[in-house]
């Protein structure tokens, strides 16, 4: 009997990690929300629980390259984007800090609207051109899609490693 309590309560253990991580995946639509860290913490907490034997190091340590990898997208792809089309330094730099305010006072999207916003407003006024400005903006906007893109697939691939390293375990 004792035995089919402790199963039952390591099942719900993981289903409930589970959904963590998948809360840390779909939050991830938002570029500010940490979902890469959210998931790599779900598996710290897994390893600390269940143990880190078997091909869970292994597993572990690639789920911190993916974390590092889906945090730094959104720096690198976002900038880097903007960049390509003309954006300043500057430009760059305080936008992203208008979305971290925006998205800390007017969440879940505020960041989503007050980046490229003042991108767009700090470019016009610096090149007193409209159509560069959202040039700029537009490029922008592309590399955050990208950096959603990356940061999805990074966290998918997150669940389903984690997800072999449970399966591993269970065996």
């Amino acid at each position: 009997m004792t035995e089919i309590v402790v199963d039952f309560l390591s099942g719900l253990t993981i289903f409930t990690m589970l959904l963590v991580m998948l809360v840390g995946l779909f939050g991830m639509v938002i570029p500010i929300f940490p979902g890469g860290v959210i998931i790599w913490l779900t598996a710290f907490i897994y390893g600390l629980v269940f143990g880190f034997n078997g091909w869970g190091i292994l597993i572990f340590i690639i789920l911190t390259v993916l974390m590092i990898a889906s945090s730094v997208a959104d720096d690198v792809l976002m900038g880097a984007r903007a960049r390509k089309e003309g954006a300043s330094w500057w430009s760059i730099i305080l936008s992203t800090i208008a979305g971290l305010l925006g998205t800390l006072f007017f969440p879940p999207f505020g960041g989503l609207l007050a980046a490229p916003l003042f991108l767009f407003i700090y470019e016009y006024i610096r090149l007193r051109d409209h159509n560069k400005a959202l040039k700029v903006t537009k490029g922008l906007m592309i590399g955050c899609g990208w950096a959603f893109i990356v940061r999805f697939g990074l966290g998918v691939v997150m669940i389903i490693l984690w997800g072999l390293w449970v399966w591993s375990n269970r065996g």
